[in-house]
């Protein structure tokens, strides 16, 4: 089963290896049953129909880049026989779904070929090691890159959103024009009360609350200081009589 128009199979083909794995067991595939998708386990009840050693191949066409026009690149999956390399089936990839994993084995791949006249089947290839699978599916996915096939519907309207994000809005102007007024209301909290209600509430609740005196300047504690001492040295310093003093002057009067 040999791919109609495989470009690597072109004299004029500039032709890039992106995977190699020398052996991979080839299996008719039943038609699916479910929309869950391929699965192995309905395969490897038979016996393998065929033991290919499968490549990726880039291509791209040289006449174009001699002529200074951008190369056509292609990539398709060839099943080759693994001594004589012959081709057994070729999957051209133009899209993600011509490679399908299984949903119950990592090894293993359903693969979209085209055949003779344009005839597409579905065939299952498996690997005999993990690693190996896992390589497989690295390098389709370095080829939607190089092909652009990862830039769907999806992609294609997420670009377009941050676009949208990364595009300035225009400034607003909240200048008044001519004639326009700015109407403020104060108070009216819900309930019913009015603003003259707010106020008579705010000035009860000051006032229901006490306020300190401010404390005295300095200058002002300096004069009660100085008035102390006043009254403190003119206490001390007034005459005393004697009667103050204990002496009794009665009838004798004072002594002579």
């Amino acid at each position: 089963m040999i791919a109609m128009g495989d470009p690597a199979n072109s004299a004029d083909a500039i032709q890039r290896v992106l995977f190699i794995a020398s052996k991979v067991h080839v299996y008719q595939v039943p038609p699916l049953t479910s929309n869950k998708g391929h699965t192995a386990a309905t395969w490897t009840e038979n016996e393998p129909i065929f033991t290919a050693r499968l490549r990726i191949v880039e291509s791209a066409d040289s006449a174009s880049d001699r002529e200074g026009q951008k190369a056509n690149l292609s990539t398709s999956i060839r099943l080759e026989d693994p001594s004589s390399g012959e081709l057994f089936a070729a999957a051209p990839y133009t899209h993600p779904s011509a490679v399908a994993h299984c949903v119950d084995s990592s090894r293993f791949f359903a693969v979209r070929v085209v055949g003779d006249g344009g005839m597409k089947a579905t065939l299952g290839i498996g690997f005999e090691e993990r690693p190996e699978a896992f390589d497989f599916g690295v390098a389709l996915q370095d080829a939607r890159k190089i092909l652009g096939l990862d830039d769907g519907p999806s992609t294609a309207s997420s670009k377009g959103a941050r676009k949208a994000e990364d595009k300035p809005e225009p400034k607003k102007d909240y200048s008044l024009k001519e004639g326009e007024t700015i109407t403020v209301n104060i108070g009216g909290k819900p309930g019913g009360l009015t603003g003259q209600d707010d106020s008579a509430t705010n000035n009860a609740s000051i006032s229901a609350v006490p306020f300190l005196p401010p404390p005295p300047s300095a200058d002002e504690v300096k004069m009660n200081m100085a008035n102390i001492g006043k009254q403190s040295t003119t206490h001390s310093t007034q005459k005393q009589t004697s009667q103050d003093l204990g002496f009794d002057d009665g009838e004798f009067g004072e002594f002579q």
